[in-house]
């Protein structure tokens, strides 16, 4: 069908918005995407789904003016496009909600929103703070986003910071919106928030791309969903006709029968640490004690503020301690900094992985040797770079590490390879006690039961395991015990063999 020219092809009774024809992408020794095609409809939410490294987050860059496309087409509203940056896409109407929040920290809410396109004051080249301030109150007030407009960015959870990002795409009146994990740090109740965002766009007549690692959301919040795998289209199915069983099975090109690892059911026998009443100087931890024994894997569940990151900060030193005592194996440590704790054998993966976990400019060798330098010298004050290359490809290889070659820039990577390079990091530091922060926020189906089982096999090799996670279903699958926080107290302990997501969530409500 022709309108003024221009291209719109209709199906069914949505017209199609977006419509991406055969798009490929290379990078130097790797093609990312390999003729990929989908088409989004107006008014209907688009899944997209793949492993990490499937090349979704490659193809929105494509569509979103990060990336060139070396081949293909792309078509908004009948137009070929190709966006030279962000901002013309943002321009054009195509936004994008990042996993990986990236916001000027130290500046207001409404300042995020509205930077680069301050509103100005009629016949002056001022900038207008009450028209920026009505405006981000009348956006949030359509979303019913709670948040005052001048409050500074750092001071709130990420929680609220990717609401506000929401918002920031709603802003350009979009349409075309990908959001891509937007509830990766979300609680429940905000996600049924966000659902009914996303309803209220897709409503509007908005193309919403979704992208997410988890199958009961993308089965609830989607009309279509299209599936990708090595850098290739494999399906587009409507989201009524699907399964998770289903989507598994043409992810990773194989039947999964099992979301977890065998639980690893040996007795546990002696205590490796021993804490008693943590609390924190400037946090809201109070009184927390518990034991951790050798080779266990003991889940930190609780609702989002509960405590979880708190406790774990704490117990590495990269939050003051208010007072409380750590006895490891019959010992008393300190940990007043991450290097002293370090030196008493704990290694910590953090829940903001882009924040606190890599040097993405750098290669996939340093983010991994920058742990051991000491173990990589070679003659005098030098390092010795068969040490630094033994061990990089120890660490591939034992994380399963996908990564053209060790010199290869961490941002190539995908998000779930990437978490590897850190897992293989800590690794080599041979630490007694892993302490885990949201370890598969994420990471793909078939990444996560491979973190899984890098987990259990540390536990089995005599390592301790301490695991944050807002998932409670991968706490349930792996842990054998679980402390449950709420409003930084310790709620109470439970058998993971035996326990109910129920019985949990009861407990996380105790002081909420």
């Amino acid at each position: 069908m022709w309108k003024g020219g221009a291209r719109v092809r209709e199906d069914g009774d949505a017209p199609v918005l977006l419509s991406i024809e055969n798009v490929s992408k290379r990078f130097p020794g790797v093609k990312a995407l390999d003729r990929v095609s989908m088409t989004v409809k107006a008014g209907t939410v688009h899944a997209l789904m793949g492993e990490n490294g499937a090349g979704k987050s490659t193809l929105m860059k494509c569509l979103f003016g990060i990336y060139a496309k070396d081949e293909g087409h792309i078509y908004l509203e009948g137009n070929e496009i190709r966006f030279r940056s962000a901002r013309e896409a943002l321009d054009s109407g195509v936004a994008m909600v990042h996993q990986e929040l990236n916001q000027a920290l130290k500046r207001s809410v409404m300042d995020n929103i509205w930077l680069g396109r301050y509103p100005r004051m009629r016949n002056l080249p001022f900038v207008s703070e009450r028209k920026m301030l009505a405006d981000t109150a009348s956006i949030f007030g359509e979303l019913d986003i709670r948040v005052n407009p001048k409050t500074i960015m750092s001071s709130m959870p990420v929680s609220q910071r990717q609401m506000v990002e929401i918002a920031k795409a709603v802003s350009f009146h979009s349409k075309v919106i990908v959001f891509d994990e937007p509830t990766s740090s979300l609680t429940e109740t905000e996600v049924e928030h966000l659902f009914r965002i996303i309803r209220a766009l897709r409503d509007r007549g908005c193309g919403i791309i979704y992208i997410s690692h988890k199958m009961e959301e993308i089965l609830r919040i989607s009309d279509e969903v299209t599936i990708m795998r090595d850098g290739q289209w494999v399906a587009t199915k409507p989201a009524a006709e699907l399964t998770m069983n289903e989507i598994i099975r043409l992810m990773v090109g194989r039947e999964m029968s099992n979301r977890f690892p065998p639980r690893d059911s040996r007795a546990l026998e002696g205590a490796v640490l021993e804490a008693e009443n943590l609390s924190g100087r400037y946090s809201h931890l109070r009184g927390v004690s518990f034991k951790l024994k050798k080779g266990e894997i003991l889940g930190v569940a609780g609702l989002d503020g509960s405590g979880r990151t708190e406790l774990l900060e704490n117990l590495f030193g990269s939050a003051a301690r208010g007072s409380g005592s750590l006895t490891k194996s019959g010992r008393r440590i300190h940990n007043r900094s991450p290097r002293e704790a370090i030196a008493n054998g704990f290694a910590m993966v953090t829940e903001e992985r882009r924040a606190t976990g890599i040097m993405d400019i750098l290669t996939v060798r340093e983010n991994t040797t920058i742990s051991c330098l000491r173990k990589c010298r070679g003659i005098g004050p030098f390092l010795s770079s068969r040490k630094i290359a033994q061990k990089t490809e120890w660490s591939i290889n034992a994380m399963r590490i996908k990564t053209p070659k060790q010199t290869t820039k961490l941002r190539s990577l995908s998000g779930g390879n990437q978490q590897k390079v850190i897992f293989g990091r800590w690794a080599l530091t041979e630490p007694e006690i892993f302490l885990l922060d949201e370890p598969t926020r994420g990471v793909d189906v078939g990444a996560k039961y491979e973190i899984y089982q890098l987990i259990i096999q540390m536990a089995r090799e005599g390592k301790s395991v301490v695991m944050a996670s807002s998932e409670m279903p991968e706490l349930l699958g792996i842990c054998h015990r679980i402390l449950v926080m709420s409003g930084g107290r310790l709620a109470g302990e439970v058998d993971a063999g035996r326990a109910t997501q129920e019985e949990i969530m009861t407990l996380a409500a105790k002081y909420a």
